[in-house]
C-alpha cells in the first residue's frame, strides 16, 4: 500500500479496526460519478457537524460531572437540567442512540439525587 498511511485509533494490534487515510484527498477517496462525489462532500460536511455536536454534548456532560464532584446538589441539578435537552437533540440528529442517552440521563439523575441525600445525612 504505497502512498497510504494507516491510522490506528485506539485499537489493539492486529485488529481489523483501522481505516486507511489517503495522501491525496480526504474529501472524495473513491468517488467516480458526479453523484458519488457530491455524496462524499456531503459526508465530510455532515461529519464536521456531527463532531461539533458530539463535542458540545460532551461539554455539557463534563459540566454535570464537575458539578457532581463539587458536591453541591443544586448546581449539579441545574447542570443536568441544561444537559438533558442537548442530549435529546443528539438523539434526534442521529449522533447518539436513544437508549445510550436515556441510560446516561438516568445514571446522572440518580447520582444528583444521591448527592442530595448524602448532603442531608
Amino acid at each position: 500500500m504505497r502512498g497510504l498511511a494507516v491510522d490506528y485509533f485506539s485499537a489493539p494490534p492486529y485488529s481489523h479496526n483501522f481505516r486507511i487515510v489517503s495522501d491525496k484527498t480526504e474529501q472524495n477517496p473513491m468517488a467516480n460519478t458526479a453523484q458519488s462525489k457530491k455524496r462524499a462532500r456531503q459526508a465530510v460536511a455532515r461529519q464536521d457537524v456531527n463532531k461539533a455536536r458530539r463535542s458540545r454534548i460532551r461539554t455539557f456532560l463534563r459540566k454535570v460531572e464537575e458539578a457532581l464532584a463539587s458536591g453541591k446538589q443544586d448546581v449539579a441539578a441545574e447542570a443536568l437540567k441544561n444537559a438533558q435537552p442537548e442530549l435529546a437533540r443528539g438523539v434526534t440528529k442521529g449522533v447518539m442512540h436513544k437508549n445510550t442517552v436515556s441510560r446516561k440521563i438516568s445514571r446522572l439523575a440518580s447520582r444528583v439525587k444521591a448527592l442530595g441525600t448524602a448532603a442531608s445525612a
